[in-house]
């Protein structure tokens, strides 16, 4: 999901930064000079190990918790998190990793609950919880006690209650854990058409597919710091172990080609498959390169697939003390970023 833009083809205005961003309990230093930008109207993942320190890093945000002195510079919304917390609450909506939903009242009393603590009127908060319930196909069981609810639809009336305020800026921590795969896919639909409405999300999540599929930009933390940031494509080619497989139907091609590529080619296990791999970080500048270079060598396979790293070898490398190689072929052990 590439990174939207405005009509002047600028980056959007930052809908969150972080500058130098600490917090410590007691002795323990928890986040270690975390600097963030994240542009309005994007998805932004922070993903981590338990204890790495994301939900630290929400509820500071969120202006949960303090972030203390020496924290840095923070805005939410262009608003100084330190000198106007209020502000910032006023523009913010959260859901948690625990549902805040009260299972002994109905999804509808949740909803208008909520309603009264953003000092709705009585009918704008009825008009605005029954949008709600039919936008989260939550009108069916509105009257039902939410603990009878399924995970997926406790979760649903749960980001529905974030939206009664109508925040620009929503962070989710780990807002699908737990859910089946049907319901995770729900919550993704939903997240995108927040982000398409201009909402920014800040999610963290455990699951790398999710941040894969949703995430404009991702950065992975680790040990209270941000150890790389990017894209998810470019977060993959940080890690060796690209390369582009070239498949022929023709044996003696095969050879001609294994003969002509010796020196960089490897040819895969069992001659029966007839493909050989060649090393490469799946940039579009090395891929027309290698075309390039097959071209001149007389190289015609039948197949080119480009075979790159997923996000858990990325998470793996990066949060497993491995060392990484950033996109030049560098050795980088303190993390890297990535523009």
């Amino acid at each position: 999901m590439p990174t939207s833009r405005n009509g002047s083809g600028q980056e959007p205005p930052a809908a969150i930064s972080a500058a130098g961003l600490r917090k410590s309990y007691g002795d323990k230093l928890v986040l270690d000079g975390i600097d963030l930008r994240i542009p309005a109207g994007t998805v932004f993942a922070l993903l981590g190990p338990n204890g790495a320190g994301k939900t630290t890093v929400v509820q500071i945000l969120s202006t949960l918790i303090s972030a203390g002195p020496g924290s840095g510079d923070i805005r939410v919304d262009g608003h100084d998190l330190a000198a106007d917390p209020q502000a910032v609450r006023a523009t913010i909506g959260v859901t948690g990793q625990f549902s805040a939903v009260d299972g002994l009242i109905t999804g509808e009393e949740n909803m208008l609950l909520m309603a009264d603590l953003h000092h709705l009127s009585r009918a704008e908060g009825r008009r605005t919880t029954a949008e709600l319930l039919e936008r989260f196909d939550l009108v069916d069981a509105a009257k039902k006690p939410a603990a009878t609810y399924s995970g997926g639809m406790r979760r649903r009336l749960d980001i529905a209650m974030t939206l009664v305020g109508n925040p620009r800026i929503i962070f989710l921590d780990e807002p699908t854990t737990g859910l089946d795969p049907r319901s995770r896919h729900t919550m993704w639909g939903i997240i995108r058409e927040l982000v398409a409405g201009g909402v920014t999300v800040f999610l963290t999540t455990q699951y790398l597919e999710e941040a894969d599929e949703l995430a404009d930009r991702i950065a992975v933390l680790s040990d209270g710091r941000i150890a790389a940031e990017g894209t998810a494509e470019e977060l993959k080619r940080l890690i060796p172990g690209g390369h582009v497989r070239l498949r022929f139907s023709d044996p003696a091609a095969y050879r001609s080609a294994a003969a002509a590529l010796t020196e960089v080619a490897v040819r895969t296990p069992g001659d029966e498959a007839l493909s050989l791999q060649i090393p490469s970080d799946g940039s579009q500048r090395e891929l027309r390169s290698l075309l390039d270079w097959l071209d001149s060598e007389g190289v015609e396979a039948d197949e080119l697939t480009v075979h790159t790293p997923d996000l858990d070898d990325v998470f793996f490398a990066l949060t497993g003390g491995a060392d990484v190689t950033d996109v030049t072929g560098r050795p980088d052990k303190k993390g890297a970023e990535v523009r």
